[in-house]
């Protein structure tokens, strides 16, 4: 850009034709059931369903399965004259959710439904299944989950399993549903029925976002000052000038606290998992508190998407750059985004990443880029260049919040190069081979990560920064072993290693942590010891098996091995 890192220019220009230009998140739906047109060579007509479907066919050719992005919790509009309005001018009042009063509810945005009515909810479920036959999708991710009532859900993935491969040509079973699970609005607290919110999915298999990683992770949330840290981004260890998080007392406890929000996520977001909390307490996930709810809320791996960055609010690396101490130069700001895709990759369940994650994405902070063009959404493959100082933020959504982020956009010292951007790259490709090298890194039910996964360094005195799990395999390949009061439990076996040990040294300094009581010829996982291997401060890990002691440089994810003797 011709203009400054800070300038107010780029934004006026983007929003000036923000509301006419082709970009937009699709997220204005006026009716069910048909593709967003604005993708097809002709969005008027059957070329939009034709290239939808040529576009799935190629996929799924190429080997990819194809998730949907659907939204069924409002409409673009409603009303009998507005010409985008469809279901309130087939039966008026009946498909939008109304308060007391009769207005329409808007807390998703706009035109809210009623899907606890019983042909709105005919509607979605008989559209989901339309998808599944007709077009091949592989799931469906729901736009504001929360919103729909899981009866509904329940229906739909009742239907979705009779669905089979020599009757309609797709496998029911296999098609995974998932979305976001907020409860707000005017369903809060099952008021309108009992919803699709974190606290009702246990045990129904339906993912959800796991924001409890985001907050452990990097500490705060959306709706939190923007300089609250976390445990990558330097709370009590590398603080910034914040005195939101209180003292060093205060932020070390805050510290122990949010490592377990992490150390529960790693597991699964279990609510029956158990291990020493930051008070020294035993308890199950379901028993701690985040954010005045329970910390853990699922009932089995696959409800548990976990994710620290997304499209909605800044990326991962924009978070970071607003959090970490000005003390923390761009190297160690790279290497928190390092961390945070290891936490990612090495937890159970389902992980999940942001497009551009690997290549430390940044939108020049702004916090939610729905409308801000190409300019500030766009990324370089190549990784030659980095949106962090593309101009200040659009003022929509972000002037409020200019006085601060002025200074990081122009700090030099701070903007990752080319090389920081496909090194990491490279370290996100070496951590996907590293989670599918050990079915340990994807045990699939609840029973078997209580039973095969446990913590070390927990509790009061744990050393801070740092967050240890081992997973050991079963004895043999018989689907369980025998617990120590004689029954079978499930259990998953790995024929190559006996037992993987995970280290994240969070901290700003080298640490060596003791090896777990049972574990013996630990070493480094050949992917990380390998010539050339991407992550030079994981390659010099180091193994002391003499005063069993692992030595993890700072800031670095390892994973360590035992074989089978």
């Amino acid at each position: 850009s011709i203009h400054p890192a800070d300038s107010e220019q780029q934004q006026a220009a983007v929003l000036s034709g923000a509301d006419q230009d082709g970009f937009n998140w699709g997220y204005d739906p006026v009716h069910f059931g048909v593709p967003e047109g604005s993708y097809a060579t002709n969005p008027d007509g059957h070329t939009r369903v034709f290239e939808f479907r040529q576009m799935v066919q190629a996929l799924h050719k190429q080997g990819w399965r194809v998730v949907l992005d659907v939204v069924y919790n409002h409409v673009f509009a409603s009303g009998p004259h507005n010409k985008y309005s469809v279901m309130d001018k087939v039966v008026p009042g009946y498909y939008q959710r109304r308060h007391e009063d009769g207005a329409i509810c808007e807390s998703t945005c706009c035109n809210n439904t009623a899907t606890e009515n019983a042909m709105c909810e005919r509607l979605v479920v008989d559209d989901i299944v339309h998808w599944a036959k007709n077009y091949k999708i592989d799931g469906f991710r729901f736009d504001i989950m929360g919103h729909m009532m899981l009866s509904t859900l329940n229906k739909m993935r009742a239907r979705l399993n009779e669905l089979t491969p020599e009757k309609d040509g797709v496998d029911g079973r296999a098609i995974y549903i998932y979305g976001e699970a907020w409860d707000f609005g005017e369903i809060v607290d099952n008021a309108r029925g009992y919803n699709c919110g974190q606290m009702n999915l246990s045990g129904t298999r339906l993912g959800s976002f796991n924001d409890r990683l985001r907050d452990g992770a990097l500490g705060g949330g959306p709706f939190a000052p923007h300089d609250f840290q976390g445990l990558v981004t330097g709370l009590a260890l590398a603080p910034n000038l914040s005195t939101n998080q209180g003292d060093d007392k205060e932020q070390a406890q805050g510290l122990r606290v949010l490592s377990d929000w992490t150390r529960f996520s790693l597991a699964g977001n279990l609510r029956q998992y158990k291990m020493q909390t930051a008070t020294g307490e035993v308890l199950a996930g379901q028993d701690v508190k985040a954010h005045g709810l329970p910390l853990a809320y699922g009932g089995n791996p696959c409800e548990a998407i976990n994710f620290i960055g997304c499209h909605d609010n800044m990326t991962i690396f924009d978070f970071i750059t607003e959090k970490a101490s000005l003390t923390v130069m761009r190297e160690e700001r790279v290497r928190m985004q390092v961390l945070c895709l290891a936490l990612l990759a090495l937890s159970q369940g389902l992980p999940f990443f942001h497009a551009g994650d690997d290549l430390l994405r940044s939108k020049s902070l702004d916090r939610d880029s729905y409308n801000s063009g190409d300019w500030f959404n766009s990324m370089d493959w190549t990784g030659s260049t980095h949106k962090l100082g593309v101009g200040l933020p659009v003022a929509t959504k972000n002037a409020a919040h200019w006085h601060y982020k002025r200074p990081l956009l122009t700090n030099p010292l701070i903007k990752p190069t080319q090389e920081n951007l496909l090194n990491t790259a490279a370290c996100m490709r070496q951590l996907l081979q590293i989670r599918y090298s050990s079915p340990l890194f994807r045990l699939p039910s609840a029973q078997a990560i209580c039973n095969q996964m446990h913590f070390h360094n927990t509790g009061p005195t744990q050393t801070l920064g740092v967050v240890v799990y081992e997973i050991v395999s079963a004895p043999a390949n018989t689907g369980a072993w025998t617990d120590i009061d004689g029954t079978d439990v499930e259990a998953v076996f790995d024929p190559e290693y006996k037992r993987i040990v995970v280290v994240f040294n969070a901290s700003p300094i080298d640490q060596e942590m003791p090896f777990p009581p049972q574990a013996s010829g630990l070493q480094l996982h050949p992917l990380q010891a390998a010539a050339g291997a991407p992550d030079a401060r994981a390659a010099s890990c180091v193994v002391d098996e003499v005063a069993r002691v692992l030595h993890v440089p700072s800031r670095t994810a390892a994973v360590f091995v035992q074989r089978w003797a």
